[in-house]
């Protein structure tokens, strides 16, 4: 059976996919730099635009596959045993509640008595 031959757009993202998180992560950053120096023609800097584009991807590929791996832990049971949750990847932060005091001074340049709380 003959081997399909892979193009260089097939290579480069197998490359992408292999590299860590890391590795991708230095590169990427390094792209930024060369970008933003100008020092690079049009066609350069298109395909390292493209390049890091395929690196980002890749980056928010492997961080939403690790989110899914974190579970927490809830209990341990008498044995040892424990039982976990997978991550609930929402938002937590709430507003807070209006507060009952709302008598407070505020502090002024000019007001050597006033409270902070």
């Amino acid at each position: 059976m003959a081997k399909k031959k892979l193009s260089s757009d097939e290579i480069e993202s197998n490359d992408v996919q292999n590299q860590s998180l890391e590795e991708s992560m230095a590169e990427l950053a390094s792209i930024v730099s060369r970008l933003e120096s100008g020092q690079e023609t049009l066609d350069e800097s298109l395909a390292q635009f493209e390049r890091g584009m395929k690196l980002l991807r890749t980056c928010h590929s492997k961080l939403d596959v690790a989110a899914q791996r974190i579970e927490i832990v809830t209990q341990m049971s008498p044995e040892g045993d424990v039982k976990t949750v997978e991550f609930d990847s929402t938002a937590t932060l709430q507003k807070p509640a209006p507060s009952s005091r709302s008598s407070r001074k505020l502090l002024s340049d000019d007001d050597d008595d006033a409270l902070l709380f």
